[in-house]
């Protein structure tokens, strides 16, 4: 054999017969197979379903674990939880110690996002605002809400004050952390594009940057909420003992000293309800119409 052609055989494609398309299908148009979800499936794909599961299993051990202590001072069962909860229901009692502390969080927590967007807006623009937020932040960040109570007390007395002023603390530094952090977090891109139309200022921030900050902002909300829900109920017991009347954490108080454990757990059942409608339903419905809605998270 001469070397052309041995260069020649060299150089040809060799035939690969996975690759061998049969002449009699190549004018059929391609198939598109479906196949069907089977029910199962399509229930586990629904994430409230999933949930629901969840709180099933988790009020089944404690109605188990109720039952297997048998003691209602130490460990009420779900089902004697449940009674005293609609019985507070039915008597106005709950609904109006619900709406008292949501009342009060939402004064503190309003405040509080001012605050944070002041200071971040402050911040973003100049260096001595990033200065002076990353100071307040790294002083008053680690201190707990509920260690300024006493401070709260002589301040402002006895009265939703106080209470509006510990939630101000508990949200302000988790809201601000979480949008400076996303604002820093945007490309250059985009801040050039900004700049170039002319943006500054106010204008600036609310065109480029919180947008594309969202995410974090949002995240620093729900973070906020949390830490006001938790610090006001904390707080209520404190200021519940002093002033005689308060939202859900005095009511909890209140029935602790009477040893109606289950209503206790009651009160304690309804922060943890208002807690998840919080979160599951109005965050997440925020979130679904930016974020979800922009194409902003996988």
């Amino acid at each position: 054999m001469s070397d052309a052609s041995l260069a020649m055989k060299a150089f040809t494609t060799p035939v690969r017969p996975e690759f061998v398309c049969d002449a009699r299908t190549t004018d059929r148009a391609p198939e598109v197979l479906e196949k069907p979800l089977s029910l199962a499936v399509r229930l586990y794909n629904q994430t409230w379903l999933r949930k629901v599961i969840i709180l099933v299993i988790l009020a089944l051990v404690w109605e188990a674990y109720g039952r297997y202590l048998n003691n209602s001072l130490l460990f009420p069962t779900f089902g004697e939880t449940m009674s005293a909860f609609f019985t507070n229901i039915g008597n106005g009692v709950l609904p109006s110690r619900a709406w008292a502390s949501i009342e009060v969080l939402l004064m503190g927590y309003a405040v509080g996002v001012v605050l944070a967007a002041l200071l971040t807006a402050l911040a973003i623009t100049t260096r001595i605002g990033t200065d002076f937020l990353e100071t307040l932040t790294s002083m008053f960040n680690p201190l707990p809400a509920i260690a300024l109570l006493p401070l709260a007390l002589i301040w402002f007395g006895l009265g939703n004050g106080s209470l509006v002023f510990v939630l101000v603390h508990s949200v302000t530094w988790a809201i601000a952390l979480n949008t400076h952090s996303g604002f820093l977090s945007v490309s250059r891109t985009l801040k050039m594009v900004g700049r170039n139309y002319g943006l500054g200022g106010f204008r600036y921030i609310g065109k480029i940057l919180i947008p594309a900050a969202f995410p974090s902002i949002l995240t620093g909300l729900k973070i906020g909420w949390a830490f006001a829900w938790r610090t006001l109920i904390a707080a209520e017991l404190v200021f519940g003992v002093s002033s005689g009347s308060g939202g859900l954490g005095w009511f909890i108080f209140e029935n602790k000293n009477s040893l109606d454990i289950p209503t206790v757990f009651a009160g304690l059942l309804t922060v943890i309800i208002i807690g998840l409608v919080v979160e599951n339903i109005l965050f997440r419905a925020i979130e679904a119409n930016t974020v979800d809605r922009w194409g902003m998270q996988s």
